[in-house]
Formats: structure tokens, C-alpha cells, sequence
């Protein structure tokens, strides 16, 4: 499959891993908020000049800037819900994240744009080594990393890819890759993993074992996955155009546009239905412009992202009338929908 294809396909790469430190118990055992703090303090001083990390402290961090970096998958509820303990690590691109004291001593990950789980390990296994040069990890010879969750036994790694699956998802098609993948060690998420519904047909495809593989072997077994599920996903896209007919599915892309574009107020379960049908206009050429454009106004539309925007918390109908706003300036600002590619649609009526 060429580049173009991954484009049109997957939306986003992230490698985790999981560690914990041998001189102190797993933080739900930690005693006290004094070992919290050392183990805090330990971390920050061993990658004070390797990254620049800004460092958060979850019990004085704000509950909108805490929603926020949750929304941006920077941290997880797990450690917002443990915040007397946690902390998190944040490099100034915002790609590097490190949850300290959440279910294990740290929960290291790199978020990149696009397919790249080479680059992504790459980058954060080298913080990974940088951290251990100098506080030994909990490590057992025969089970690997050890970790509070037996699933993370062994290399503690998740390593997952975010897709755009709107044609299987809107047929039987994403019950047989369920399968496939269960059958492989691999499970499909939502946009926010375990428990978390595929809002805007995002799918996350990892890795469910981590004990007795390898780590190349892992992320061989994952990027295999995405070649076949990306592959499948585009084939089903042009079935999807016969079976609606080239006028409806043209139709059903145009009207999301339309209202994206032009109404006065939209919640976000709306918006993410209608966005979905737009990036599948993009990615079919009924529209022009950028995915990569469309996924960041996803970001961006989410309701704590909105607050942070705007300067101040706005109630959920203001909310809804703050997005539609910003939604539509936004689409006539990324000029999907030219007067050449309207006389170009006429033309195909």
C-alpha cells in the first residue's frame, strides 16, 4: 500500500510502556504521599536536560486543564482519579507523556501523527533507557517488566494505531477484524481505549499480549494488522459508493457538509456523526482538503478543548453554540468545497 493510502487510513500512532521501580511498592501500595513525591522527584531529575518537560502535580492541577490534557490522551482517568499520588511529565511538543504513579511507577508514551511504529518505539524506549541508567525497574528474569495489571507482564508495551474504519463500521465488516484480531492477540478499542465507544468511526488497533513476544515481534504483529485492516477498509469504501449509489453517498457527504458548514448550534455527537461523513468526502475525493486538518478540528471541538479556547467554562448549550461557530469558519476557512469542485460534481449528476 502506498503512503497515500495510510493517509486516508490511520490518523495516529502511540507506543506505551509500562515500568515500575524495584526500591518501592506499586503505587497502590504506596504508603505515603512522601514516597509519591520521591519517586516524582527521582523521575524529573533524571530527565530534567533530556526533553523539555513541564511537570504537572494532578492534585493541583485544575479540573478543566486536567479534562484537557485527558482529551488530548496525555493522561487517563486512572490518574486524575489517583491525584492525592500522580503527577505527569509533558514534553513541550506534546508528544511525549509520562504518567507517574497512575496503576504502575510510570506509564512512558510517544503520540505521533500518522503510521510510524518503528519511530515511535525508537523514541520512546530511548527515554525508556535513560530512565533505567540510573533507578532499576522491577524486573523478573522468567515474566519480564513486572506490573500491577498481569496483561502487561513481559515487555510492558502497548504499542497501537488509531484508524478512520467509517466503511466497516457501518457494515458487518468490523465483526469479522474483531475476530481476526482477537485470533491474533490483538483487540480494536475506541478513540480512548479499554471501555471507550468508537466515536467517529476511530478504532484503536494494539496489542492485547505483552508476556513471551518479543517487542519487535509485537509491533511486527500490530503494523501487519493495520496493513490488512487499512486494506480492507478502503476496498470496503468503494463497495460502500455501488451499494448507496454514486448520487446518495454524494448526497449524504455534501448535506454533512452543508450543516457542519452553515448551523447555528451542534452538540458534540452530532458533530463528530456529521465530521465522520466529511474526512470520508476527503478521502474520496467528493471533497478537497486535508484529513490531518479535519482530525485536529476534532481535537479541537472537544468540550474541554472549547473552554480552554475560549478562556473560561461555558454551560453545554454554549458550548454547542461556540462549535458551531468555530466549525464553520473553520471548513470555509480549509476550502473543501470550491466552485470548481461544485462545477465538477454537477457535471457527474
Amino acid at each position: 500500500m502506498s503512503a497515500v493510502d495510510f493517509e486516508n487510513v490511520a490518523v495516529s500512532t502511540r507506543v506505551r510502556l509500562a515500568r515500575n521501580f524495584s526500591d518501592y511498592p506499586f503505587p497502590n501500595r504506596l504508603k505515603s504521599e512522601e514516597s509519591a513525591l520521591e519517586i516524582v522527584d527521582l523521575l524529573s531529575a533524571q530527565l530534567k536536560d533530556v526533553e523539555d518537560f513541564k511537570l504537572h502535580y494532578m492534585d493541583t492541577l485544575e479540573p478543566e486543564k486536567a479534562e484537557f490534557l485527558k482529551e488530548r490522551n496525555l493522561i487517563s482517568q486512572a490518574l486524575i482519579d489517583n491525584k492525592k499520588y500522580s503527577a505527569v511529565l509533558i514534553s513541550s511538543d506534546r508528544k511525549i507523556s509520562i504518567m507517574i504513579n497512575e496503576e504502575d511507577h510510570i506509564r512512558e508514551q510517544y503520540f505521533m501523527g500518522g503510521f510510524d511504529l518503528n519511530h515511535a518505539y525508537e523514541r520512546i524506549s530511548g527515554i525508556d533507557d535513560i530512565i533505567s541508567e540510573t533507578i532499576p525497574f522491577a524486573y523478573d528474569k522468567t515474566l519480564g517488566y513486572l506490573t500491577a495489571c498481569p496483561t502487561n507482564l513481559g515487555t510492558g508495551l502497548r504499542a497501537s494505531v488509531m484508524l478512520f474504519l467509517p466503511a466497516l463500521a457501518q457494515t458487518d465488516g468490523m465483526k469479522a477484524v474483531v475476530r481476526d484480531l482477537k485470533n491474533a492477540g490483538l483487540t480494536a478499542r475506541g478513540a480512548f481505549g479499554e471501555g471507550s465507544s468508537a466515536e467517529g468511526h476511530l478504532f484503536q488497533i494494539s496489542n492485547e499480549v505483552t508476556l513471551g513476544v518479543s517487542e519487535l515481534k509485537l509491533l511486527q504483529a500490530v503494523e501487519k494488522a493495520v496493513c490488512i485492516v487499512s486494506a480492507k477498509e478502503l476496498s470496503e469504501r468503494e463497495r460502500l459508493v455501488e451499494r448507496e449509489g454514486y448520487t446518495a453517498f454524494t448526497d449524504r457527504i455534501l448535506r454533512a457538509y452543508g450543516v457542519l458548514s452553515n448551523c447555528f448550534t451542534i452538540d458534540f455527537s452530532q458533530f463528530m456523526q456529521l465530521l465522520a461523513d466529511v474526512k470520508l468526502g476527503v478521502a474520496m475525493g467528493i471533497l478537497d482538503g486535508s484529513l490531518q486538518q479535519l482530525d485536529v478540528l476534532l481535537t479541537e471541538m472537544r468540550p474541554a478543548n472549547i473552554d480552554r479556547m475560549n478562556g473560561s467554562p461555558l454551560s453545554g448549550a454554549e458550548k454547542d453554540l461556540y462549535r458551531a461557530e468555530y466549525v464553520g469558519r473553520a471548513l470555509h476557512g480549509m476550502e473543501l468545497l470550491t466552485e470548481s469542485k461544485r462545477s465538477k460534481l454537477s457535471s457527474e449528476r
